[in-house]
């Protein structure tokens, strides 16, 4: 499927988690919820836009996978003594690392590249 845009994929996603059984609990909802919404987020913004996103698995072992046109790997922004604290945004890829139990960024043959999170 291919979401037009953050909120609508956060739609998906938890659709798609309130029908799994047995059911996922309330805090692997928000951190399935919010690793999609940071990943087709970047993806609109950073990479041209969303080719597609796919929810799988089950309650204990969900899978979130995400490809965008671009061929740029993410990278995380590090916070240092220079961090300008004021600034919003930045910090969407080390989120994603940090709720993940696994991921994987390949390039594709034909363009682009898809990112796979594991949550459990």
């Amino acid at each position: 499927m291919c979401p037009r845009s953050s909120g609508q994929a956060r739609d998906i996603a938890r659709a798609y988690l309130s029908a799994l059984r047995p059911p996922v609990t309330p805090e692997t909802v928000d951190n399935v919820v919010l690793v999609v919404s940071e990943l087709v987020t970047n993806a609109y913004r950073h990479a041209g836009g969303l080719i597609a996103l796919q929810l799988s698995g089950s309650a204990g072992n969900l899978h979130v996978h995400v490809t965008d046109p671009s061929p740029v790997l993410p990278y995380s922004r590090s916070a240092g003594p220079d961090t300008d604290l004021e600034r919003v945004g930045g910090y969407g890829w080390a989120l994603v690392r940090h709720l993940a139990h696994e991921v994987t960024v390949r390039r594709e043959p034909r363009g682009g590249k898809t990112i796979d999170v594991f949550i459990r």
